[in-house]
């Protein structure tokens, strides 16, 4: 399987530690489908110019993350702030709102949508403000958007016509509003629904067919950052290599796991201040 996914990147501050960690849902993605078993995963976005994004690319190549075709521009990377509750649960807490993530999209080109196509699954989230571009990409492959608690109507309807998979995070969601979106997604033909809901495990839907899927324990939870994104990789990877569904969802369910087992969403800590 080889995967681009398309948007955000950020440093996760974690006020306790006076550290921070590279992160955002399409960085994690990326990342953690190139180490789940993909073929090829590539990231595309807007680094900001300082030693945060810096580290960022650092870490990309690190993992063997191509960053082909992104952009710099004169901006600080985004800094969300971070307070972990003694569970292990990440809360974030705000940030600066003057940063490379909050000031500009990413405008794709007709070259980034060449180059897009050589991928069979390109994924992108609600925090990326790639609304505009999902027409474009839709043509070229087939697009993931993770929605996380996005579940209003007029956003679905705006962005589902363009999916093939689509994800939310709805453990404050009762079933009949779960069983609602998912009926919305697929009449838009978008053939994987799935929303995790914290303890409670996943509610997916291939098609109209329903799967439960179970959390799965943490030998030792440090910290729940990025475990839906690692969750979303690893049934990506799986899934769309032709593994079935229930298959791909326990593997999946076991990454997320593991991914609770360290700081940030795919470590690699460095100093702040602040």
């Amino acid at each position: 399987m080889k995967i681009i996914c398309v948007g955000d990147n950020v440093v996760d501050c974690y006020l306790d530690q006076q550290t921070y960690y590279p992160g955002g849902n399409a960085i994690n993605v990326a990342v953690n489908c190139r180490r789940f078993g993909a073929t090829e995963a590539a990231y595309m976005g807007i680094f900001g110019d300082d030693s945060e994004a810096d580290h960022i690319k650092w870490v990309l190549t690190q993992e063997g993350v191509s960053y082909h075709g992104s952009r710099v521009i004169s901006a600080a990377s985004g800094h969300p702030q971070v307070s972990l509750t003694a569970d292990g649960d990440r809360v974030f807490i705000g940030g600066p709102q003057d940063t490379a993530q909050h000031i500009v999209r990413i405008r794709l080109t007709g070259q980034d949508i060449a180059y897009i196509r050589g991928f069979d699954v390109c994924h992108s989230s609600c925090y990326s403000g790639i609304e505009p571009e999902l027409a474009s990409l839709s043509e070229a492959t087939n697009v993931s958007f993770d929605f996380s608690t996005r579940h209003e109507p007029d956003y679905i309807d705006q962005v589902a016509p363009h999916l093939r998979y689509a994800f939310f995070s709805g453990s404050h969601l009762e079933m009949a509003e779960l069983e609602e979106i998912v009926e919305t997604c697929h009449s838009y033909n978008v053939e994987v629904v799935g929303i995790t809901r914290g303890s409670e495990g996943a509610f997916f839907s291939k098609s109209g067919k329903h799967f439960m899927q179970p959390v799965k324990s943490a030998f030792n939870i440090v910290d729940t950052m990025g475990a839906g994104d690692s969750f979303i990789a690893a049934f990506l990877t799986h899934y769309v290599d032709g593994v079935p569904i229930t298959e791909a969802l326990d593997i999946a369910a076991t990454k997320a796991a593991w991914t609770c087992g360290f700081f940030g969403g795919i470590g690699y800590p460095r100093p702040f201040e602040g």
